[in-house]
């Protein structure tokens, strides 16, 4: 039996991210809750990261399968505890929303970090 997932519910998965997302954080470690994206892993934080105040992207084919969309660009982040960054989050006002990997670098206290664009995908089931 094969399997199928209609493009309209992930979009709507999308577009739930898109909708509520309210900071991007980069993280020293992959976080598994708000607290960790927004406290224990947080190397900086943009908390100006809602749709209204960034330019996201519309639900589209996805580079694999599956559907996308573009996250903005974050520039100039304000870095408020030096290490290494590993993780980037997205959080709503109270959730973790989305964790993504991002290259490994280290980050310096008081400097500014940016984050480039880049896409969230969801794939087809396999």
């Amino acid at each position: 039996m094969g399997k199928a997932v209609s493009d309209a519910v992930l979009d709507a998965a999308l577009n739930h991210i898109k909708s509520n997302a309210a900071a991007l954080c980069v993280c020293t470690s992959e976080p598994t809750s708000y607290a960790e994206a927004t406290s224990t892993y947080k190397l900086a934080q943009l908390s100006s990261f809602s749709s209204a105040s960034t330019s996201w992207g519309s639900p589209a084919n996805g580079d694999v399968s599956g559907r996308k969309i573009a996250v903005p660009a974050g520039s100039s982040i304000s870095i408020t505890a030096g290490s290494s960054a590993s993780h980037v989050a997205v959080v709503s006002a109270s959730a973790l929303l989305y964790v993504t990997t991002c290259s490994t670098q280290n980050l310096t206290a008081s400097g500014t970090v940016t984050v480039g664009t880049w896409d969230i995908e969801i794939l087809d089931p396999a």
